[in-house]
């Protein structure tokens, strides 16, 4: 009986325990009785099929999606703050993580586990924080996380583009406050077809490598891809199929919304002065802010310093008056003034703040070979943007090495092209620490390096790492690294195809209800500046030859645009791109054919496999003094070729120098398979005894099995001195050591051959040799 009540109330406590998870649970929304996991089959236009369902993982969070396609699996969940933390942005933060447990791998790291986030996973997480960013309305302000975590990944099926669809769908079934869903493809472009969704093995095939992502009415939300020099009549076209196709994906979501989704919650108007403030602040501020947007004389810091002073003015003045007001509102309100004067300025006459038409370029200059030591160097001017880029050329072992996960999503192991990108604090006039390279950095190396390598010749002897500092910046640096970038390679002697330029395309939009299909007015930008970037709605950076496009990329700040802004902004990146390039080879053209000292060679060493010993030192000794003193190395393709690469000329006369005298040899004589030849002994080992057949042989080793028919221990039993001479029977080299095979015991019986002597400096004739053999095999036979 005692036993029944101790066991009735420890049941009864772990009732009670579990009672606040239980609550936990209804209030995230689902029931511990309905464990159902809604699903929807999407069916593109190719036949494959995306499926996404929701409700079995992590139930916790606010909204959950997994999407599935081929084999691969990709988990997004979305979570969001219940209290806003008062701040004037949205605080959006999108992690992808790329787990080699998914793909059945273990991480090389000494740790063995995943450590910081990758190049990948950063350039990936940007992908979708840029496809969903735009969607959110203007007032919600709480934070925000998106965390993208591959469950699966198969050897098909890229994760990158199903983790957008992914945040979309996890949104959209959510009750964060969204304005989706967004649907996104992948684009590939074989034999002038464009492919929905490649896989890897179609990818490698392809000329084409284009992200769309869209939104409701065919509206184009972000753009990211890079083309082998792929016409702007082919990008068009797959922009055009990619927002078709991601409609089947919105519409998918849609109805899982429908069915599942959950009630957004609603959004808390953030504070703002009355409209007696705001006109105040328009009365004050509105004549001296179109004079500084009219004098073309400001650069980027003067205008800016005309601008914090009309902004410190009026701030003072409206709170004089309304000293109930909160300074921190007056500033946004003249912040949001100040957006909408400068976008109505430029739609009114089309004028921009430097004076500048809305297709003209600034001021392009440009310069190469700025210091001898460097392989490649380059620098571009574009109005108050600089950029330093130089060439290092290394050997082929200096490539990069991609971990295992992204060496499987990326469909190679090394990289001998890579491109880093740096932006310094002082190039805008800012103190700021100077350590790990951030995300912003990231993806503007990342853009760039796209829209270089397709003038990368594919074989290329040479290891390439281009840097690209920013020294200035006023908008546009990654579009600046290619042109840089691009007369740099150049300069260095590597034989691009032809020179790539990059442009920023910007545009300013008017509508109304939030509606940007229907467009009442809109201005596209070429060339675009800092400030026009900050108060525009799309930065969009186009990247290319004459020939056709190698990198695009779209960033917009509204909810979409219609495919006709994006063809015209398409267009005006082609006409931009051709006014840089005839700048660039005019630069370029009259430098190009010059041959620099400082510039590395490679060559070839083919040896014989005798000499690999010789050549090689006990463990690598001698092609380590070599390194270290000549800065040359030696890199082994085969059994007796070796590739040499040099870092310059004089180093590689050097080395051939220190080559031939570590393998001067006097010339090896000819030796005749099953030949006889006369033998000077010139050691005596327990295991046999050393030989040389000409004066610079080295010694090889006569064995003890083949000195005699009988069987001996050691040579002092046949009486052999050292000095003395013997004849042997030649058998060739070994095929695996390279080492002589030589025999005495098949001579001893009735001559075969005749008896050659290599020593020339002997005085001792055949004959006498011949005699002296006789005796030895007489000897011998004692």
């Amino acid at each position: 009986m005692l036993h029944q009540i101790t066991g009735l109330h420890q049941c009864r406590r772990k009732i009670f325990a579990a009672l606040p998870h239980i609550h936990s649970v209804r209030r995230r929304g689902f029931s511990v009785a309905q464990l159902e996991t809604p699903e929807v089959d999407i069916a593109l236009s190719t036949g494959r099929v995306v499926r996404i369902s929701s409700g079995k993982y992590a139930r916790f969070a606010d909204g959950c999606a997994v999407v599935t396609i081929g084999d691969t699996a990709v988990m997004v969940t979305a979570v969001a703050r219940q209290k806003s933390q008062n701040t004037s942005f949205l605080p959006l933060v999108v992690d992808y993580r790329q787990k080699s447990a998914a793909a059945g791998r273990i991480p090389t790291n000494f740790l063995r586990r995943e450590l910081g986030p990758s190049e990948k996973e950063i350039l990936s997480a940007r992908l979708v924080d840029r496809s969903i960013r735009p969607l959110f309305p203007a007032d919600f302000r709480l934070d925000t996380q998106i965390v993208c975590n591959m469950l699966a990944i198969d050897s098909s099926n890229p994760p990158d583009v199903q983790a957008i669809n992914g945040a979309s769908a996890a949104l959209a079934l959510s009750d964060i406050p969204w304005n989706g869903p967004v649907g996104a493809v992948r684009l590939g472009l074989v034999d002038n077809e464009v492919i929905v969704n490649p896989t890897r093995r179609e990818m490698q095939l392809s000329a084409l490598d284009l992200v769309v992502t869209a939104t409701r009415q065919n509206l184009v939300v972000m753009l990211e891809g890079r083309g082998n020099v792929v016409n702007e009549n082919e990008i068009r076209m797959a922009i055009k199929r990619g927002t078709k196709e991601a409609q089947l994906i919105i519409n998918g979501i849609e109805r899982l919304q429908k069915t599942h989704g959950k009630a957004k919650r609603p959004i808390e108007p953030s504070p703002t002065v009355d409209e007696e403030i705001a006109g105040a602040v328009r009365t004050m501020a509105e004549m001296r802010l179109r004079e500084i947007f009219r004098d073309f004389t400001h650069d980027k810091f003067s205008r800016d310093q005309a601008v914090s002073k009309t902004r410190t003015d009026t701030i003072d003045k409206v709170w004089s008056s309304y000293p109930t007001a909160d300074p921190g509102l007056i500033s946004e309100a003249f912040n949001k003034f100040t957006r909408s004067v400068f976008r109505e300025m430029l739609l009114e006459d089309g004028v921009r703040c430097d004076g500048r038409g809305l297709d003209d370029l600034r001021t392009i200059s440009c310069s190469v070979n700025l210091h001898k030591p460097l392989h490649g160097s380059a620098l571009f001017q574009r109005g108050q943007t600089q950029v330093f880029s130089t060439v290092a050329l290394d050997s082929p072992e200096s490539a990069l090495r991609l971990d295992p996960v992204t060496s499987l999503d990326a469909g190679m192991k090394s990289k001998n092209f890579f491109l880093h990108y740096e932006f310094p604090p002082y190039a805008t006039g800012e103190t700021g620490k100077i350590g790990p390279i951030g995300r912003r950095e990231i993806g503007h190396g990342a853009l760039a390096e796209k829209g270089l390598v397709p003038i990368i010749p594919a074989e290329h002897p040479f290891t390439i790492r281009l840097t690209s500092e920013v020294l200035e910046s006023n908008g546009s640096s990654s579009m600046a690294t290619v042109c840089a970038g691009s007369m740099a390679l150049m300069d260095a002697g590597v034989p691009v195809t032809e020179a790539a330029a990059g442009v920023a395309i910007g545009l300013v939009t008017k509508y109304e209800n939030n509606d940007t299909k229907h467009l009442l007015d809109y201005r596209i930008l070429s060339d675009l500046l800092g400030i026009e970037d900050y108060m525009g709605d799309m930065d969009m950076k186009v990247a290319g030859t004459r020939r056709g496009i190698t990198a695009i990329q779209a960033d917009l700040k509204i909810p979409g645009i219609p495919l006709k802004v994006v063809m015209e902004a398409l267009q005006k990146s082609m006409e931009a791109r051709f006014k840089i390039l005839d700048i660039m080879d005019g630069t370029i053209g009259a430098t190009r054919t010059i041959k620099k000292d400082c510039w590395p060679v490679t060559d070839r060493l083919v040896i014989e496999p005798s000499q690999r010993s010789r050549l090689l030192g006990p463990g690598g000794v001698n092609l380590r003094r070599l390194y270290l003193e000549t800065g040359v190395q030696l890199t082994q393709e085969d059994e007796t070729s070796f590739r040499i690469f040099a870092p310059s000329e004089a180093a590689m006369h050097e080395a051939k120098e220190h080559l031939e005298e570590l393998l001067k040899t006097e010339k090896i004589p000819d030796l005749e398979f099953g030949a006889i030849y006369t033998a000077k002994i010139v050691e005596l080992r327990d295991t046999g005894v050393m030989v040389t057949l000409y004066p610079s042989m080295p010694p090889t080793l006569l064995h003890n099995s083949q000195l005699d028919q009988r069987k001996i221990a050691h040579p002092n039993a046949l009486g052999l001195p050292v000095g003395s001479e013997i004849q042997v029977k030649y058998f060739g080299r070994d095929p695996v050591s390279g080492f002589m095979r030589l025999s005495r015991k098949v001579l001893q019986g009735p001559a075969t051959a005749m008896i050659r002597n290599l020593d020339r400096t002997s005085s001792s004739s055949s004959n006498s040799s011949s005699s002296s053999s006789g005796g030895s095999n007489g000897d011998a036979k004692t």
